[in-house]
Formats: structure tokens, sequence, C-alpha cells
């Protein structure tokens, strides 16, 4: 994506907030034309003692100085704070999108991504947009609006020749030298941020984990990870920073360079061409004070090269198609039966299949369970019956009617997986639960939870069902969190339940609890995979799995 793309794209979101910035690029343009006439005011009363004709009194130049001056504060005022608007507005509405487009994603595309690289681009990345919408719109088309009236004012009072080299320095600094930093800066900006996303996923794991790393004694390991992954930033941010300072000096250097030819031209004019002393005083001061603008222009690569390349990993997102697309429009069921015949099925970027020619039917109101060892593909097939992955042979049918056929709300409602790692928000209880049913009376709820067998343990809480869950369930054991998991596919009243590993993390007291719970549910269909045998006794029917397909047990 080219830095013109993103511009285009960035600039569609203005929409309806295109009259705040015309309000903001005012009040720049004026602002800054104060801030100019403070100089250019103390060159006409210098020009007034050397004899100019000048239709101005001293205490009226004073007294425009003083205005200039408090003028200039006010407007800046208003340009930064209409200019903070629309930035924050806009980051809202971005904020808004990618989150919708997560959505979109999830869970299938999610799973190959870094988490810590996901929250670096939701939070640091559409940060810097900012940068854009507040320091680089209104910035540009005020410097446009000011060094087009400052030409004008240096041509009629001063010189038409002072007016184009102040041109020509205009075009070069405003121009010329962000074009060739933005050139030189927009790869290693890129590749900057995406290094500072791959740390802090890195940084975030190494937080998170910091419990098992210290038990495992390999603190000092994972530090010089960090370390050194932390120099390899650094490098980058030294690389970027020589870039910014180099472009700045030259930027510098130029503005020194008009400003000298401006004043030689001034004195060349004044003794060969008759043009006042004055006169050619205050020329040559307004052009000298008139850089601001433009040096704001040529200072935009500096922050903009990190702005676009977090564009572009913000664009990703949006950009990004999902696995599957949601089918809005399909037929509703209720569920019945399963059957899946001949499915086939591999991730994108391996070449050999995880199922392989796997045929199994369910009746209602069965159990079934798969048992295979650990990465066989158990976990895979519940992800195609619930239409996370798409099989790429066969069919996957429910009640006759082919998955992809089905309205993905209504798949949602009539079969519900619970993950090996059941996640719990940093909320209570109470709302842990409702997740799955946000509509559900109380009588629900605490039916849901005896039917999960984990009532009685929310009750002798002080809180109760208020209890806050704190860091992904620290203060709850294992057990418990499966069994709220579990309590959350009964609220829901699925009548098909997919328990990927549900006694994997758990002592052998919690897994006859959760698997009495789950035997005296009648009302549902169940298909439970496991690498435990001890995990299979509940089961009405057990397969097992074995290069990516199903053998029944016998």
């Amino acid at each position: 994506m080219t830095n013109f793309k993103i511009i285009k794209r960035l600039l569609k979101l203005i929409g309806k907030f295109i009259n705040v910035l015309i309000l903001a690029v005012i009040n720049g343009a004026v602002g800054f034309l104060c801030g100019t006439a403070i100089t250019v005011l103390g060159a006409v009363g210098l020009a007034k003692i050397l004899g100019t004709q000048i239709n101005m009194s001293y205490e009226l130049i004073v007294i425009l100085i003083i205005t200039s001056g408090v003028l200039r504060g006010i407007l800046r005022y208003f340009e930064q704070y209409s200019n903070h608007y629309i930035a924050f507005k806009i980051l809202a509405i971005i904020r808004n999108h990618v989150y919708k487009a997560l959505k979109r994603l999830a869970p299938a595309k999610l799973d190959t991504k870094q988490k810590g690289d996901i929250i670096s681009t939701v939070t640091s990345d559409i940060e810097m947009l900012e940068v854009f919408y507040a320091h680089t719109m209104s910035p540009v088309l005020i410097a446009i609006l000011t060094q087009t009236i400052t030409l004008l004012f240096i041509g009629f009072v001063s010189s038409w020749y002072l007016a184009l080299v102040a041109l020509i320095g205009y075009l070069i600094l405003g121009i010329f030298v962000p074009k060739i930093s933005s050139n030189k800066l927009s790869e290693d900006g890129y590749q900057y941020r995406t290094k500072l996303g791959s740390f802090n996923a890195y940084y975030l794991d190494s937080i998170k984990g910091i419990k098992e790393i210290s038990l495992n004694n390999q603190n000092k390991e994972r530090l010089e990870n960090v370390n050194k992954r932390s120099d390899e930033l650094i490098n980058y941010t030294t690389k970027l920073n020589k870039g910014i300072s180099k472009n700045e000096a030259f930027s510098t250097f130029l503005v020194s360079l008009f400003t000298l030819l401006t004043f030689v031209l001034g004195i060349i004019l004044v003794k060969f061409n008759g043009l006042d002393i004055g006169l050619m005083i205050i020329g040559v001061v307004t052009v000298m004070g008139s850089f601001g603008p433009v040096l704001a222009l040529a200072d935009l690569p500096r922050s903009l090269n990190q702005t676009f390349a977090s564009a572009k990993r913000v664009f990703k997102i949006l950009d990004e198609k999902p696995v599957v697309e949601k089918n809005l429009t399909g037929a509703q069921f209720e569920y019945e039966n399963l059957e899946v015949e001949s499915v086939y099925f591999k991730y994108l970027e391996d070449t050999s299949y995880v199922i392989e020619d796997l045929s199994l039917k369910l009746e209602n109101q069965e159990i079934v369970g798969i048992i295979g060892p650990s990465g066989c593909g158990k976990s895979t097939l519940l992800k195609l019956l619930i239409r996370i992955w798409p099989q790429e042979k066969g069919n996957i049918t429910y009640n006759d009617l082919e998955i992809g056929l089905i309205k993905t709300e209504s798949l949602l409602n009539n079969v519900t997986m619970i993950s090996q790692n059941t996640y719990l928000f940093n909320d209570t209880i109470l709302n842990n639960l409702l997740i799955a049913n946000e509509g559900a009376t109380q009588e629900e709820v605490y039916e849901a939870c005896k039917k999960a067998s984990i009532h009685d343990f929310i009750i002798s809480l002080e809180n109760g069902y208020n209890h806050v869950i704190v860091n992904n369930g620290d203060n709850v054991s294992s057990g418990q969190k499966q069994r709220i998991g579990l309590a959350r596919a009964f609220l829901r009243k699925s009548r098909l339940i997919l328990l990927d590993e549900p006694t994997s993390s758990v002592d052998a007291i919690n897994e006859g609890i959760i698997l009495k719970s789950l035997s005296e549910n009648k009302d549902k269909t169940i298909i439970v995979v496991s690498h435990r045998k001890s995990t299979m006794n509940i089961c009405d029917t057990k397969y097992n799995f074995e290069k990516g397909r199903l053998g029944v047990v016998k």
C-alpha cells in the first residue's frame, strides 16, 4: 500500500468533520499571519524611522503588534482544539471499525496472530494516526493559504523578485524535502512498527507467564531475550532518529540559505534597481518570518513515516478476509442430528491433511467421545463442526442441511463449543455467565450452574455471584474455570455441546465432578474430545482418532 493510497483512505474518514477542519485551517492561517505580523510590523516601524513613507503612526504600529500577539495565542488555541477534536472523534471511529474487523476475523484468523501484536495495533498504532488528523491535514492547508498570502504581500509591498526567491524556498522545503525524506524513512518506519509489535507480544507473554518462568528457573534466559529484542528495537529507533536529524538539519540549512539569498537580493535591488531600503527590509523580514508553516511540512516525515506504517498495520486488519464469511441469510434449524461425510481438511500453510476422509454420524441426546493423542486433529474437527474453519472436501450436515447453507446465528444458537482454556473476563461471575445468554433470569443462571456443579462453590464465596474474577481466573481453580465454562454452555441452551479437552487441566476429583455433570444432562447431545481414557467413561459411543480418521472403540 503506497503512501498516497494511505492518505486517500485516511481522508475518507473526515466526512462530517469537514466544517471543523475548515475552522481549524482558518484559525491556523490567521494565527500564523498574526505571528508573522509581529516581526513585519517591527520592520514597518524601522522602515518609517529610515524615512520610508508609511501611513501608520508609531502608536498604531505598537497597538497592532500587541493585538497580533494576543490574537496569535487565541487563534492557536482554537486551531489545536479543532484539530484534536477531529482526531479523537475519528480515532474512536477507527477503533470501532477495527473491533468489528477483529470480530469478523475471529476466531480462526486470530488463532494465527500474536495477541501482543494485535494489542499493539489496536492501541499504539491507532493512537499514532492522531498525528495525521491533528498535526498533518490542517498544517498542509494552512501552509498553502499563508504562503500564498505572504507571497502576495511581499510582491505588492516590497518586490516580486523577493517573492520569487521565497516561492522557490517554499516549494523546496514544503514539497521536495518531505518527499525525499518520506521515501527514505517510510520503510524504516514500517519495520520499526512491526518490530515494536513483535516486542510487545513477547514482552506481554513474559509478563503473563512470569510465574511459570520463575518456577522453571528461566528468569535469566528470558531477560536476555527481552534485552536482545529491546536492543534490536533501539537499533531501528537510532536509525530512524539519524534520518530525522539529517532531515531537520538540512531543512534548517535551507531556511538559512534562502534567508541569506533574499537579503543579498534585497541589497542588490536597493543598489541597482532603486528599491526603497525600508520596503526591502519589510520584504526580507517577511520572508524570514514566513518559513514556520513550511518548516512544519518539512518536519512531517519525522512523524508521518511511523504514522503511515501504523496505518498500514491498521488497514491490514481492516482489509483482511475472514477464513469463513458469516452466513446472514441462510436457513434456520433446531438440532436433531449431525452427519459428517468423507471430510478432508488441512491448514493453509500445511501440505498434509489434518483430517482425511473422516465420517461421523450423531443422533439426538447422545454422548460421543473422541480420543486421541494431543495434536492429532481432534480440536480441529470440532472447529469444523461449528464452522470456524471450512472443510476442503466432503459434507457436514445438520438435519440434512449443509453447514454452509445454515445461518451463522442459528448454528451458534444450536451448537456451543467449550475450548480447553475457558476465558474468564475481569468481571463478576454473574456477568461472566451472562455472556452466554444476556437475557437469562436468575433462576436460569442458578439452574445452569447447578447442572455444572458450580453453584454451591459460587454461593460459598463472600459476594456470591458478584464475586469478581481477576486476571482470567487467577483467583479460581482450573476445575472451577472449566465448570463456569460448562455452566455457560448449559445457560446458552444449545442442543449440541462440543467439549474440547474439558478435563485436561484438572485433577481426578474435578474431572469426576465435570463428567458427572455431563452425564446427568440427558437432554443434550455432547461430543467430548480428549486424550484421557478416563474422560470416555460417560460416553455412549467412543471413537479413536488416528491419522485423520475415526475408528469405533469397542
